[in-house]
């Protein structure tokens, strides 16, 4: 008689195993597939930014799950790849710069492609992923490189042929509208080709990074998305500094100003500012649409239920807000970002999540979520906030930004403030300290820090910052 309980005991503990485990096992995404933008901050519809079109992504942000306080570890863009694609923090890596490729420093550091080839994955590269396009290429199965920018404007083309031949060379202009189909800039390109291979992947498991250059400078994009914008509807953002702001917080924005007919000191004026914002809005545009592409392509080939689908960028941006451009800063235009996770169409509709997460978690949320062992890596696997966005979650988020190699900006936010120190790389000695409150996470107004009536705030975000960078650190170098 006991026997035949146990049995039947064990017959019921059985059936509720395979029916939670069942699930679970079904939820497992075989494949990965990660849109990764190029200085993309959150201006798309899905981030409640009514101006900017780009349906493509809000529909994929309906489909998944919305990160609205997603943080990159520097506002560059070789050291965020690099961190992204090792799940390791620069400061790890110890590479702060543009011009260092990771491997000729780490020649066996593990990577996110060097990692799912050896789980059997095909890896697949195209267009813009490592800032070193050749960087790390043995270790992706298919390999398209990015492509270099082109002008296809006549008169642009017959610009930059004079430059060319008066020895001047470098950039052209800053935008461009040429009125040509999408696959006539490169990004268009990387649509096509990701498209293709999708095509010729057959059954095989894949992981497949799509690097999209745009809205990178230059702001080249196809006239018909310049046209969806009315140039009166664009504002002049405020180009007033914050009061009492570091000295070095801010830069020359050299990037822009290496383009033709940017000026090589001084603000931009109102007209030239629009025609940026417009370039730049009309860009993400072109991207949104590539983006869409490629899900359809997933839908039409039966992938997408198992396909996991991030969209992310390497870092904020800047669009003349303090009269500056580009990034390289630690505001939280530079490194706050955009960042979507989709598990399918069927997955829980609760698509916003206000926990604090950052670039470095997306490796270890694609391990877990293909049902791998996770290697040692620095992030935090975000699949649980894919089930219970609400949960309780992380109390900070860090970035850094160096200023040349002698001062090094640690910085960290808890949702309600941004706080950076200052310091020497080396010895980690506090040159300057600065306090922001985060607010509608647009730009910040003052430097509050020294202010007796935000002592405690500022006390309490030190000691956030100190787990990360502790005074006693060994140099950054």
């Amino acid at each position: 008689m006991m026997r035949n309980i146990y049995i039947k005991l064990g017959a019921l503990i059985c059936f509720f195993l395979m029916a939670v485990t069942g699930p679970l096992k079904a939820q497992q995404a075989k494949n990965v597939l990660i849109f990764l933008v190029d200085d993309l901050r959150p201006e798309l519809g899905s981030y409640g930014n009514t101006l900017i079109k780009t349906p493509h992504t809000d529909k994929l942000a309906a489909e998944g799950m919305v990160f609205n306080s997603a943080y990159a570890q520097q506002a560059i863009c070789a050291p965020s790849r690099m961190s992204i694609l090792t799940g390791l923090r620069p400061e790890t890596i110890g590479i702060y710069d543009i011009f260092t490729p990771l491997r000729s420093v780490h020649k066996d550091m593990l990577t996110m492609p060097q990692f799912f080839k050896k789980n059997g994955f095909t890896t697949v590269s195209i267009g813009k992923v490592y800032h070193h396009g050749h960087d790390d290429q043995e270790n992706w199965t298919v390999y398209f490189p990015k492509e270099p920018n082109s002008y296809l404007d006549p008169d642009n083309a017959k610009l930059m042929a004079r430059l060319e031949a008066e020895g001047k060379g470098g950039n052209g202009p800053a935008y461009e509208s040429a009125d040509v189909e999408d696959e006539g800039y490169k990004d268009g390109r990387v649509a096509r080709d990701a498209i293709e291979t999708l095509a010729q992947l057959g059954d095989e498991r894949f992981l497949m990074v799509v690097g999209m250059s745009k809205p990178h400078l230059p702001f080249n994009a196809p006239k018909k998305y310049w046209d969806l914008y009315d140039r009166g509807s664009l504002v002049v953002p405020s180009r007033s500094k914050p009061e009492h702001m570091f000295s070095m917080a801010l830069t020359n924005w050299n990037e822009l100003r290496g383009y033709h007919g940017i000026p090589a000191e001084g603000d931009l004026d109102d007209e030239l500012t629009r025609t940026l914002i417009h370039g730049y809005y009309a860009s993400v545009s072109y991207i949104d649409a590539q983006v869409g592409k490629v899900m359809d392509a997933l839908d039409t080939l039966g992938l997408r239920e198992e396909t996991l689908v991030v969209f992310m960028s390497d870092h904020g941006y800047k669009i003349g807000e303090y009269g500056a451009w580009c990034k390289h800063s630690n505001f939280e235009l530079d490194v706050r970002v955009p960042l979507i996770i989709s598990a399918g169409k069927s997955q829980k509709k609760t698509n916003t999540s206000d926990a604090l997460v950052e670039n470095i978690d997306v490796f270890p949320t694609i391990v877990e979520a293909c049902g791998l062992e996770r290697p040692s890596l620095e992030g935090k696997s975000l699949m649980p906030l894919l089930e219970s966005p609400g949960q309780g979650w992380a109390e900070a988020a860090y970035s850094l930004y160096p200023r040349g190699e002698k001062v090094m900006g640690c910085t960290v936010t808890d949702g309600q403030w941004r706080y950076t120190e200052w310091r020497d790389s080396r010895s980690q000695e506090i040159k300057g300290v600065e306090l922001y409150s985060v607010g509608e996470k647009v730009r910040a107004e003052a430097n509050l820090a020294g202010y007796a009536k935000y002592q405690k705030d500022e006390e309490s975000m030190r000691l956030l910052l100190e787990k990360r960078f502790p005074r006693n650190r060994a140099s950054f170098y």
